[in-house]
């Protein structure tokens, strides 16, 4: 969350892709960096164990996503 600020604070789009699992978490951290508006995508929990095409099933599911938050005007 810090590196995402801190690029924004540089005028550089930055987002972060994370499991569902730290949706809480990303909101309280976001607010009390006073960036509650930080683009974000959460893939389902858990990943530890996902295998390698699962994991190319999440990143897929979750392109279009990472591309539009970024992208916001």
């Amino acid at each position: 969350m810090h590196d995402i600020s801190d690029l924004e604070l540089r005028g550089v789009p930055g987002m972060f892709v994370a499991s569902s699992e730290f949706v809480a978490a990303a909101e309280h951290q976001s607010k009390a960096l006073g960036y509650s508006a930080i683009a974000r995508v959460f893939t389902p929990h858990p990943i530890q164990d996902r295998t390698d095409d699962e994991m190319r099933q999440y990143a897929d599911e979750a392109f279009d996503a990472i591309v539009s938050q970024i992208t916001a005007g």
